[in-house]
């Protein structure tokens, strides 16, 4: 019961952070609430894996996370740089 409880204040927070997405002012407040989503989707998972006894949803939960994690670097990156990468010069290219 205390673990249905929890599922279901995670999708109210699921639900609260997909409007501030939607309604945020600012790219980072639309990345924050994005990166809320992807954390409370992981805690989610995590618990609906608990209450069917399934343990390995753990493990999806985990590499949810991390994937979730790089992402919203790589999504700072690109708003800072512009771009995800520099390629660099070659030792044989002039500058």
């Amino acid at each position: 019961m205390m673990f249905a409880a929890a599922a279901l204040a995670l999708l109210i927070t699921l639900a609260l952070a997909l409007a501030r997405a939607a309604l945020g002012p600012t790219v980072f407040d639309r990345l924050q609430a994005a990166n809320s989503i992807g954390t409370a989707a992981m805690l989610l998972l995590a618990v609906l894996g608990f209450l069917s006894g399934r343990p390995e949803f753990l493990d999806l939960a985990i590499v949810y996370g991390l994937l979730n994690v790089i992402g919203t670097i790589a999504v700072l990156k690109y708003f800072r740089h512009g771009d995800l990468g520099d390629p660099g010069l070659n030792s044989g290219d002039k500058a």
